[in-house]
């Protein structure tokens, strides 16, 4: 089994930062793409950013310049800095990962953390 532990969020006023964390747990042989997601009240939960297991990342047009996603192989986290943080950023951030485990050894299972809300005051 697997867990994705997400850490970080919180309320921060207009313009500042927030650095959100989540470390990935369990019988893991390898994790591939890890990523996180929003979702605001009331819409549907949308990609924020994507990092392959070799660094490679993309990032939905709203948070270019303003979000940078990195991850550290080693301890099994991924981590989103989140600068020059908007109202319309305020949602519950969700971490996700592709991960090859131990049972599950000639493939991927997707999982996902159990959410962090960010809210950000104007």
């Amino acid at each position: 089994q697997v867990q994705l532990v997400e850490s970080g969020g919180g309320l921060v006023q207009n313009g500042g930062s927030l650095r959100l964390s989540c470390a990935a747990s369990g019988s893991i042989l390898s994790i591939n793409d890890m990523g996180w997601y929003r979702q605001a009240a009331g819409k549907q939960r949308e990609l924020v950013a994507r990092i392959t297991n070799i660094g490679r990342t993309n990032y939905v047009d709203s948070v270019k310049g303003r979000f940078t996603i990195t991850r550290d192989n080693t301890k099994k986290t991924v981590y989103l800095q989140m600068n020059s943080l908007k109202p319309d950023d305020t949602a519950v951030y969700y971490c996700n990962a592709d991960v090859v485990t131990v049972v599950s050894r000639w493939f991927a299972t997707n999982y996902w953390g159990q959410g962090t809300q960010v809210t950000v005051s104007s």
